[in-house]
């Protein structure tokens, strides 16, 4: 008897090896490949090293010096080292792991973004296509600072995506930051009695797109959104306060038709700090006080205001009055 369970303990330990081989072999020859298959597209696909442990129960892959640049949206993430982890029994659940700096450059400016703690756990539908069913990003101690002279920190930030049970190509988002400073908050002048981070930063919308997230957003274009429906936006920053709520289709150009119905505490002030930030053209902003202005004459209310921002036909209405083309929602 004891040298059956003796036999049997054997053979399940080298089943459960030659599982973990099997996986070992995988991600040591597919990950090479897909590297291979970026370059021959004309990307910049490199890592200095690769390495796969985690024996018996987890499949561990690290990367050092990781530099990918994608040359049709002039998007490059270079990393010391990014990591990977997942149960051996559990490949399509995946942790990961980023370095505490790191940098990302887009066309227009270039971003490093540095963080006490980031990570992400993302759940895949079995299969070769690597579909997202959710995931879940935790960042502790977020900081970016940009070549374009600007920063952003936040103490913690959290941005959940979840696939509707009922419809693969819509998600449901949320995200929510703690204490986030913006950019303004660097740059106001001392006069402007505001803290320096905002006291609430969150949004819960439903989004839908042309096809699922799966790891073609990654080697050939992202998914576009066809509607967005938002539950909730909200912006508390002192005694300055910003909501919205509603909902938008968008065209196969990228602009979108609806209705979001905004409401805005001290809304002159809001703008007077969009203003002294400079990061919004000054014309814009006048033209948006002036329709503003004439809504809270006739609303009787010259501090708070419920507005309808309407989109529709590529222009922008707020109230009863167009400010200019609607925004082209466009994912690079």
């Amino acid at each position: 008897m004891m040298k059956l369970l003796f036999r049997l303990i054997v053979l399940a330990a080298l089943g459960w090896s030659g599982f973990w081989l099997f996986g070992y072999m995988t991600l040591s020859s597919a990950v090479p490949a897909w590297f291979e298959d970026r370059r021959a597209e004309g990307w910049v696909a490199e890592y200095d090293d690769l390495s796969v442990s985690g024996f018996p129960s987890r499949l561990d892959s690290t990367f050092e010096n990781l530099t990918l640049a994608d040359p049709q949206t002039g998007v490059a993430w270079n990393a010391p080292f990014f990591n990977m982890h997942a149960l051996t029994y559990r490949p399509h659940h995946v942790i990961a792991v980023w370095p505490h700096s790191q940098t990302l450059a887009i066309p227009s400016e270039k971003l490093t973004v540095s963080s006490g703690d980031m990570r992400a756990s993302l759940v895949l539908d079995p299969g070769t296509d690597l579909t997202l069913n959710r995931t879940n990003v935790a960042i502790e101690s977020l900081g970016i600072t940009s070549s374009a002279d600007w920063q952003m920190t936040a103490s913690a930030l959290n941005l959940a995506m979840h696939r509707d049970e009922n419809d693969a190509n819509t998600y449901r988002l949320a995200l929510k930051a703690d204490e986030l400073t913006p950019p303004a908050g660097y740059t106001l002048p001392n006069n402007i009695d505001l803290p320096r981070s905002f006291t609430s930063f969150r949004a819960d919308l439903t989004a839908s797109f042309d096809r699922p997230w799966d790891r073609s957003a990654i080697e050939q274009s992202r998914p576009q959104p066809t509607a967005l429906d938002l539950t909730l936006a909200e912006i508390i920053w002192g005694d300055l306060q910003l909501h919205a709520a509603g909902k938008v289709t968008i065209d196969t150009s990228g602009y979108p038709s609806g209705e979001v119905t905004i409401r805005a505490v001290n809304w002159r002030d809001i703008l007077d700090v969009a203003r002294l930030s400079g990061q919004i053209p000054v014309s814009v902003i006048d033209t948006v006080e002036q329709a503003l202005g004439f809504i809270a004459q006739l609303s009787g209310n010259a501090n708070e205001l419920d507005i309808p921002l309407t989109f529709a036909n590529g222009a922008t209405k707020l109230g009863p009055l167009p400010i200019g083309p609607a925004p082209r929602i466009y994912l690079r």
